[in-house]
Parts: structure tokens; C-alpha cells; sequence
């Protein structure tokens, strides 16, 4: 019998093998990821290709970790073969379930005995709506605008109805628990398409809703720069401060949102919630693990963090400027040459920035994830040194395997970050 706490999934974003290899280290229960063009972050990420799929499956499986594929666009006619092969693919690589809103995918995968997962775009908003799609999906996700207590009523009446999905079991609810919220409804937002003619809704957002506005009169003789210039870009979700609210509503999944940040996002934000969880279930969260929780998530791409419409908000809270408002930020430093096991050391050749003795250090890779280091003694030509100049290969001790082709980073505050080059594409 599964505990609690192992029923409790932690559900990490993968837009990379990096951030497929941060997610399984921070202890991500599962991940989620997208092939091609038939997913709602088709253009904001670097999506998989069919021939990963494999791989991605064997990678997941090894380490205990469920795959859910994203199939979650609006689908058109004459991408129908497409979505087939996708979902048969799926099915022969044993991926654990898809993620779909569209009809058509959600009556093939049930068609081919593929678990379906019902995604954000369908709005799931009340019991009979639960209903209806536990004819086809075994986990579902609430809408983002309701309220913490109506989510606990939509469990409640799953068990007391005993609404079952096509496996037999009662049926799963998910939620957001942290990253990008939209100012759409579930994300349907037309926004994009009609300025630039690219639809969110066929995952090709480019978000003109994170950008500040000005107001014009109609004789266009007044420009008046809106006073809460972002007015469209909401802050980032965080859960965190009251994971242990979640937690007893019976919530089955959380949900990480940021299939296009980083590895070190991945990482970072899966292993506070991974530790947030395990908290509340053995009686340890407290407002003073909390703190340093958020002070980790600060350090990581944000927009600034608020709780969403879970405690009863009506109103958003919106960005106070562009872009991330991450306290840290990495600086690219080099590459890994070499790694000597037996040691514990690695070589480095220095291409863009100068690393210093104490600096700490982000090691990225796909199959090493996230690494972080301290360069507490840099030696070149063997001999210990202060500074390792660009140019240059020198060593560090680093006690997690790394492997060559890595890239290191070191990280500075973000107020600090335009004094460094920026890594070359």
C-alpha cells in the first residue's frame, strides 16, 4: 500500500535532457515534455524529437519516474495523422500517459488504451465536468481561477460519489502549484494571434501581455504611460507559503509550470516542493522553512511570486517590471575537458569569463543535470592560483561525477550580471 506521502506526486517541467536529468535529482515523481509542434509550448521551448522518445521513456523508467506527453494544442484536420502517430508512439515507448484538452486526441488514446490526463484548457471548473472526463481520463487539473475551497468540494464529491476513472480508480485532481500564470482563462488568450498572428492556443504565444503599455486619447495628441505599467503580465504562482492547505484538501498532484526555463529552475523549484511536501507530511513545515524555501525560489527565473486565486483573491497581482526578477543569475564560464574520477577533479578550459577562488559554480549537462560546486582552490598548470583568466584550462575539485562537454557556470547576484560576457550561441 502506498503512503501518503508517495501518493503525493511532484509533477517537474522538461524542456531538456538537462532538465529531464535535474528533475529525476531534485526527486520528481514525474515529468512532463513535448515532440514537435502539437504542444502548447511548441515554440517558447526546445521540444524532444520523435527519436528521444525512447530514450526519454528508458531514462524515466530506470529512475522510477512517470512520462506524461503533452499533446494539448487545439488539433486541426489535417494534423490528425500526426497526432495519431504521436500517441501511438507514445503507447510503444510506454510513456505513462498523455496530456491532452482536444477531442479528438482524447478519444484516440482511449482508443488505444493510452492514459489520458486532462489538461488546463479545459476549464474544469465543477463536479459534472469532473464527470463527464472521467470517461476518459484518470487525472485531471482544476482551473487555475478557483478557489482553494472549491477544489477541496470537487475532491470531496469525488469520493463520496466514488467517480472513477477508466482505470477503476477514483479520479485524480491536479493543480498548479508554482510558475507562469496567464491573465486568459486557462490559457485561452487570443492576444498573441491577433497582433502577430501567432496563436497561443497552437503553442506559439509570444506574449505581448508581458510587455508595459501606454494610453493614447483618440486624437492621439496625449500619450499616458499606464501607472501599473504591466497590467496584463501577472507574478509568478507560489505555493509554498501554504503547501500544508493543499495538502489537506486531498489535492493528488502538483504541478510545475516551465517547460522553457532552465535546468536550474527545474531543479531549484522541484527540490523545494519536493521537501515542502515531505514537511507537511511528517508534521516539520514551519514559517521558518518556509522562508528559506522562498529564498531559494527567488533565486531562480521569476516574475515576482504571488498565491493566485487559491485563498480566495478576485484580482491579480501584476509584474512591477520586464522579465525575470531572479536575485541570482549564471554567468558562462567555460566547458568541462576532462573529469578525473579518482580525484574528484575537473578540467576546465576558461572561454568567456574569468573564474575566481571561491566562486560558486553551476556544472550543466545532460546527463549530470545540475551541479553545484564551490571553486574553493583553482590550480592552472597544476599551481595554485586566485583567478583562472579566459584563455586558459585549469582545475577544481568537484564531488559530484561531471562529464565532458558540460558547461559551468558561476553565479553572481543579479545586480552584478552586466559586468560579465554573455555565452556565445
Amino acid at each position: 500500500m502506498q503512503t501518503k506521502a508517495q501518493q503525493i506526486e511532484i509533477m517537474s517541467p522538461v524542456g531538456s535532457f538537462e532538465s529531464l536529468s535535474a528533475a529525476i535529482q531534485a526527486g520528481a515523481n514525474a515529468v512532463y515534455f513535448g515532440i514537435g509542434e502539437l504542444n502548447m509550448r511548441a515554440r517558447s521551448s526546445i521540444n524532444f524529437t520523435e527519436n528521444d522518445l525512447g530514450t526519454i521513456a528508458q531514462i524515466c523508467k530506470t529512475n522510477n519516474v512517470k512520462t506524461y506527453l503533452t499533446i494539448n494544442t487545439i488539433i486541426y484536420d489535417d494534423e490528425l495523422q500526426k497526432m495519431k502517430q504521436l500517441i501511438n508512439l507514445a503507447k510503444e515507448n510506454e510513456i505513462s500517459a498523455i496530456i491532452a484538452s482536444d477531442l479528438a486526441v482524447i478519444q484516440y488514446a482511449r482508443e488505444k488504451n493510452v492514459e489520458v490526463h486532462i489538461s488546463t484548457q479545459c476549464n474544469i471548473t465543477n463536479i459534472e465536468a469532473v464527470r463527464f472526463f472521467s470517461q476518459y481520463a484518470d487525472v485531471m487539473v482544476t482551473a487555475r481561477e478557483l478557489s482553494l475551497k472549491q477544489v477541496k468540494q470537487i475532491i470531496r464529491e469525488i469520493n463520496e460519489q466514488n467517480i472513477c476513472g477508466p482505470s477503476g480508480n477514483l479520479v485524480k485532481i491536479e493543480i498548479f502549484a508554482h510558475g507562469a500564470l496567464c491573465m486568459a482563462v486557462s490559457g485561452k488568450c487570443y492576444l498573441s494571434l491577433h497582433h502577430f498572428a501567432y496563436s497561443a492556443n497552437r503553442g506559439a504565444c509570444l506574449q505581448p501581455c508581458r510587455r508595459a503599455y501606454s494610453v493614447y486619447d483618440a486624437d492621439n495628441e496625449v500619450n499616458a504611460i499606464v501607472e501599473d505599467k504591466y497590467i496584463m503580465s501577472p507574478k509568478d504562482l507560489c505555493t509554498i507559503g501554504f503547501l500544508d492547505k493543499i495538502v489537506e484538501a486531498g489535492v493528488s498532484v502538483l504541478k510545475i509550470e516551465g517547460r522553457g526555463r532552465s535546468p536550474e529552475y527545474v531543479k531549484t523549484v522541484t527540490t523545494c516542493y519536493r521537501e515542502a511536501t515531505t514537511a507537511v507530511l511528517n508534521g516539520t513545515y514551519s514559517e521558518t522553512k518556509v522562508k528559506q524555501w522562498t529564498q531559494q525560489l527567488e533565486n531562480v527565473y521569476n516574475r515576482g511570486f504571488w498565491d493566485g486565486y487559491y485563498l480566495g483573491r478576485k484580482l491579480g497581482e501584476w509584474t512591477q517590471r520586464y522579465g525575470s526578477q531572479a536575485k541570482k543569475v549564471k554567468i558562462y564560464i567555460g566547458k568541462v575537458t576532462n573529469y578525473f574520477s579518482k580525484l574528484k577533479v575537473a578540467e576546465i578550459k576558461v572561454e568567456a569569463n574569468n573564474l575566481n577562488k571561491d566562486d560558486t559554480l553551476l556544472i550543466i549537462g545532460p546527463t549530470s543535470g545540475v551541479i553545484e560546486c564551490k571553486a574553493n582552490e583553482i590550480r592552472v598548470n597544476l599551481k595554485p592560483t586566485s583567478i583562472a583568466e579566459k584563455g586558459t584550462f585549469c582545475s577544481v575539485v568537484c564531488a559530484d561525477t561531471i562529464r565532458r562537454n558540460d558547461k559551468v557556470y558561476k553565479l553572481v547576484p543579479a545586480c552584478d550580471s552586466d559586468d560579465y560576457e554573455l555565452e556565445s550561441k
